[in-house]
């Protein structure tokens, strides 16, 4: 199949963030995925709670001094290294202090989800994006975990449809339980971008609701079930979906179920 280049964008990742679905398999995976012999690149969110001296993260100034814009505001984006323990693999941070240093991932102390959650997913989902034109480096796959990466497929698929460094990328979505819907409170201002359309949003609106889910499930070419329960339109939408699926695995099996989705999709 030759070297071909997975870019994996994920919310969570262990040891940087641990206790989720999520976290375990995002470090696990691209270990197996560049033991089969691909070529990888991990970006995350650097939230407050990752110790910046604990994990050796430092700046990579040739990537740092974008700003990305969310609802007509500039927010500056840093980029941050670091290697993954016990492997040959670098992750990359995304950092702002507006949307990232608290210490928390997406709630409050009482449970309740943080109001700018939704500037939160574009803004990394931006980031995301412009930095990996920045790498000059074209993923042949792009794996995104989660509700905060869900605009990804959106934005490459519209905002970045003429991009040629995305031009023959496929995107996967794995699809966990968690935050997956917020009120459609200002949405469309903060996710549209240049070349995308209000029309374009819709998969990702359900009244007065937006369910990041069922949006990136609309704009992927191939789908994952990262949790055993999900909501149940999520399901359906997944059920519904007619693309390359893999079901709930558990820790056991999933890592070789996913890599032949990878090899499917490039097929």
């Amino acid at each position: 199949m030759g070297k071909k280049r997975v870019l994996v964008v994920t919310q969570e990742m262990s040891p940087y963030t641990t206790d989720s679905d999520i976290a375990e398999i995002a470090n696990k995976l691209p270990q197996y995925i560049q033991d089969q012999g691909m070529e990888l690149r991990i970006l995350m969110p650097r939230y407050g709670l990752i110790n910046e001296r604990r994990h050796r993260l430092h700046e990579v100034v040739r990537l740092s001094g974008m700003n990305i814009i969310v609802n007509d505001d500039d927010f500056p984006l840093i980029i941050k290294v670091a290697s993954l323990p016990n492997s040959r693999m670098q992750v990359y941070f995304l950092e702002n202090d507006d949307f990232f240093k608290r210490k928390a991932l997406f709630k409050e102390e009482d449970g309740s989800a943080f109001e700018d959650n939704p500037d939160r997913m574009a803004f990394f989902c931006k980031g995301v994006l412009e930095t990996v034109k920045k790498f000059g480096w074209s993923p042949d796959i792009i794996h995104c975990h989660g509700w905060l990466t869900a605009l990804v497929p959106f934005y490459i698929r519209t905002a970045y449809k003429t991009e040629p460094i995305f031009q023959n990328s496929k995107i996967i979505y794995s699809v966990y339980d968690g935050e997956e819907r917020f009120p459609n409170v200002g949405f469309v201002e903060k996710a549209l971008s240049v070349h995308a359309n209000l029309s374009d949003l819709a998969p990702y609106i359900s009244g007065d609701v937006v369910t990041p889910h069922n949006g990136a499930i609309a704009y992927a070419d191939g789908l994952i079930k990262g949790s055993e329960n999900l909501p149940e339109d999520v399901e359906k939408a997944l059920n519904t979906a007619e693309k390359p699926y893999v079901e709930f695995y558990d820790s056991s099996n999933y890592l070789p179920a996913y890599f032949d989705l990878y090899k499917q999709l490039l097929d």
